[in-house]
């Protein structure tokens, strides 16, 4: 039996071992009919696209970056910097930074602002710079 899978616009064709001679097989593969494994899920690109279209959308603020990115259980973690509030000069422009919580499509199920802090300052409080 063969199953194709496409990966960011590869496709893969990988063909399951046969039942030896004399043993069952599957009706599949008795027709001859490849059975087709789709992914759903958007790549990391394009779920740090949307989660960054949508927190503006949603909040109306740019989203200037993302400064932390992963995988979880229930879809995809994010932390965004966001202009809040702009300023003369830009080293005293209002930044904030948001968690977002994405589902397994790159959905956006949840947002909270978790730091706000003037762009020309670096934050000696948090580990990591974060």
């Amino acid at each position: 039996m063969a199953n194709t899978r496409s990966t960011n616009g590869a496709t893969e064709k990988r063909t399951s071992p046969k039942a030896p001679k004399g043993g069952a097989q599957d009706d599949d593969d008795r027709d001859g009919k490849d059975e087709t494994v789709t992914d759903d899920r958007p790549s990391p690109m394009d779920v740090l696209r949307q989660a960054r279209a949508q927190l503006a959308e949603l909040t109306g603020m740019t989203a200037e970056s993302v400064s932390s990115f992963a995988q979880t259980a229930d879809g995809w973690s994010l932390e965004v910097e966001v202009l809040e509030l702009e300023r003369v000069p830009d080293t005293m422009s209002l930044m904030a930074s948001y968690e977002v919580e994405l589902d397994p499509q790159g959905q956006l199920t949840g947002y909270r602002r978790v730091r706000r802090y003037e762009r020309g300052r670096a934050d000696t409080h948090r580990p990591g710079g974060r």
